[in-house]
């Protein structure tokens, strides 16, 4: 039977989506209850932020402090809570290119449908942060291939990213941008332009192939509108740290009312109803399975 999304329509992967729906918009989610928040908003792809998932189980900025194996095990677990493609941050693969073929290799037994790959020196920081620096593009090329090699389904994407525009300019970041199509990159992501025109410039250059953008609020990109995304030709949009920052408005909000008064009543109408949430996280798909596998009785 075929996985269908939260709106009936057939899961396609990620890449028949690129060539469909554009541009694919993915917002972020840092664990599995963002994600099943994502598929019931019917987005048709999930992005697991790695900015967000430092913030969330380490409440620690992204500054290369998460493990290879922490990325994959909190991708895992968000793959098993939709039925959605799951873009996952892959930071900088973890090492050289040989540490990029186990990342690949681990990230797709997790199920994920594309991973992202960036250029910037061990620990790396936030794209939108200060202080990156780069390697050298003819190691990332081999970091690129090593990806694209290491994968063994062509449905399983590998986006490579560049950080060079915050440290070597527009040019150069564009400039390793073809190089990392010619190894063998099927989608690139050129991080932090700082002005429409650099945004305009980037989609420009690459014309042929699926471009990422990252619609980061109050980073270093300017807020753009998605109708201009679309006319420049952008195929994907990920927004990473929406959902977390809506969650840290609202939990601010209900523990500044517990502090003022002492309980969360004058807060309910602002919360999910109890029973609500319990059928959103699938109550209702464990008790149908008590009833199959007569686990009510044994309980008993």
């Amino acid at each position: 039977m075929a996985r269908l999304l939260a709106d009936g329509r057939p899961l396609s992967s990620l890449r028949v989506l690129l060539q469909t729906e554009r541009p694919v918009l993915a917002p972020g989610c840092y664990d599995a209850l963002g994600a099943r928040l994502i598929e019931e908003a019917a987005f048709s792809a999930v992005y697991m932020t790695g900015f967000g998932t430092a913030a969330g189980r380490l409440g620690r900025p992204d500054v290369g402090l998460l493990t290879m194996s922490e990325m994959v095990d909190n991708a895992r677990r968000i793959v098993d809570a939709v039925q959605l493609p799951v873009i996952a941050d892959a930071d900088t693969g973890y090492g050289n290119a040989i540490n990029v073929i186990r990342t690949v290799q681990e990230f797709e037994r997790a199920g994920v449908a594309a991973i992202h790959l960036e250029d910037q020196v061990m620990p790396k920081k936030c794209g939108h942060m200060e202080g990156k620096q780069v390697i050298p593009g003819r190691e990332m090329v081999e970091k690129v291939r090593a990806a694209v090699d290491a994968r063994r389904s062509a449905d399983f994407l590998v986006i490579a990213r560049t950080d060079a525009a915050a440290v070597e300019g527009l040019d150069a970041a564009i400039a390793r941008g073809h190089a990392y199509r010619e190894a063998g990159a099927d989608v690139l992501f050129v991080e932090a332009p700082r002005s429409d025109q650099e945004i305009a410039a980037v989609a420009a250059a690459f014309p042929d192939i699926p471009l990422l953008f990252n619609y980061a609020e109050g980073g270093k990109t300017p807020p753009i509108e998605m109708d201009r995304l679309r006319e420049l030709g952008y195929a994907l949009v990920i927004f990473p740290i929406s959902t977390l920052l809506a969650a840290t408005a609202a939990m601010r909000r209900v523990l500044a009312r517990i502090r003022a008064d002492g309980t969360p009543t004058m807060a309910l109408d602002e919360l999910p109803r109890f029973q609500e949430f319990l059928e959103f996280i699938g109550l209702a798909e464990i008790r149908e399975l008590e009833r199959r596998y007569g686990t009510e009785e044994a309980d008993k």
